[in-house]
């Protein structure tokens, strides 16, 4: 009889020890493949979780971007580009600036290489009586469409221009004067249709008149002159206006700049805060897939080993208790001579 004999016997005959030795073997090796499997499953699920999180984010962010963006647009131009003559005293005492600057300063900026501005609009304003209109006083502003940068992209103009002809005319005037959009009126002698009423802004644009630029010079007798350059802060400055002021500078040294700080700061902390809470997302999210998968694997460190040991300690105490209850049969084999246990 050899061993192999001997250990088909033996499991024959101890159908049931053999049984739970396996079921602790199965029990080992399904703890392990279990493991195994549902780690790599958690791997390719948080991957996929996180690149749909990551596409949901962005275009929540993305959104939001646009929200802010239009919001701050509403908030105007944070950036106003004066004579270096102007007193500043006067002008935030009147609202308007008196000092004139020749219009080819608009073109000597936009086509320079300054990347802190966009959305560059020339203004000429002038605080009048309406003839027509029993002198009532308002400010008549001349705008034209804003003037390209060189280096800046076709953007949609915080200022849509007036077309000849038309005028735009603020709430608080329109109410004084009965006039509303459509109206064919004159001022100063010149024929104008009003082709719209604004809103009520709460400023000195309540009283305002908006024309075209070359009729408004011609009106006021002011041909190729301005008295403001109106712009908007680039975010890529990251709200340093001493740099802004600085290279306007050095661009139009004749000229002096001035900033409308609360707008140009909430602006610049909308547009960061924004970009921060889609980073901060997206790097939350995939630290806590992370540490949820670190969790998973630290559990299955100690789970796997755990029933390893466990199985190995019920195989053990089988094979000792078999080894116990035979101790007289395993005696007699022993002293048994060799030639007679083959």
């Amino acid at each position: 009889m050899n061993v192999w004999r001997l250990v088909f016997r033996e499991i024959a005959y101890r159908k049931g020890d053999f049984l739970l030795g396996v079921i602790a073997v199965l029990v080992a090796v399904g703890c392990l493949t279990g493991v195994m499997t549902l780690l790599r499953a958690h791997g390719a699920r948080v991957a996929e979780l996180n690149a749909q999180k990551q596409q949901e984010t962005a275009a929540m962010m993305a959104l939001a971007q646009d929200d802010y963006r239009k919001m701050m647009k509403t908030m105007g131009y944070n950036v106003v580009i004066l004579s270096s003559d102007e007193d500043l005293s006067e002008f935030w005492t009147n609202g308007f600036a008196k000092k004139l600057m020749p219009e080819d300063l608009v073109s000597r900026l936009c086509n320079s290489e300054i990347a802190t501005i966009q959305h560059v609009l020339p203004q000429l304003y002038e605080k009048i009586a309406w003839p027509e209109r029993d002198n009532c006083p308002v400010i008549l502003i001349g705008v034209r469409g804003e003037v390209p940068h060189k280096h800046s992209n076709l953007k949609e103009p915080m200022l849509d221009p007036v077309e000849q002809g038309k005028l735009r005319v603020g709430y608080a005037l329109a109410r004084k004067l009965g006039i509303k959009a459509g109206d064919a009126v004159t001022l100063r002698g010149a024929p104008f249709t009003v082709s719209e009423v604004h809103e009520e802004r709460g400023n000195t644009d309540d009283v305002s008149v908006w024309m075209h630029m070359a009729q408004a010079q011609e009106l006021l007798k002011k041909p190729g002159q301005i008295n403001a350059i109106l712009a908007l802060s680039c975010l890529c400055a990251k709200g340093d206006l001493e740099l802004i002021t600085k290279q306007i500078g050095a661009i139009l040294p004749e000229t002096q700049v001035i900033h409308r700080i609360p707008e140009a700061l909430i602006r610049l902390d909308a547009r960061f805060r924004v970009a921060t809470l889609s980073q901060e997302t997206i790097e939350k999210e995939t630290e806590y897939h992370s540490r949820l998968g670190k969790e998973r694997e630290a559990f299955a460190s100690w789970l796997v080993p755990l029933a390893i040991v466990a199985a190995t300690v019920w195989i053990g105490l089988l094979a000792w208790g078999n080894v116990r209850e035979r101790r007289g049969e395993i005696g007699i084999l022993r002293a048994l001579p060799r030639k007679a246990c083959q």
